[in-house]
């Protein structure tokens, strides 16, 4: 998925679709996945509920 397509315009405003990896910081988005949240860069995993 490139860049552009992780945003999206609402009411003249740009918004993420994605949460931003809370290690590696702004610019690195996580993977979305059914039962988790993954950083590509470091490895980082959020399970899902």
């Amino acid at each position: 998925m490139g860049k552009i397509e992780q945003y999206e315009i609402s009411d003249g405003k740009l918004k993420r679709k994605r949460d931003f990896c809370p290690e590696c910081g702004p610019g690195v988005f996580l993977a979305e996945h059914n039962n988790r949240s993954s950083c590509g860069k470091c490895g980082y995993t959020k399970m899902k509920e």
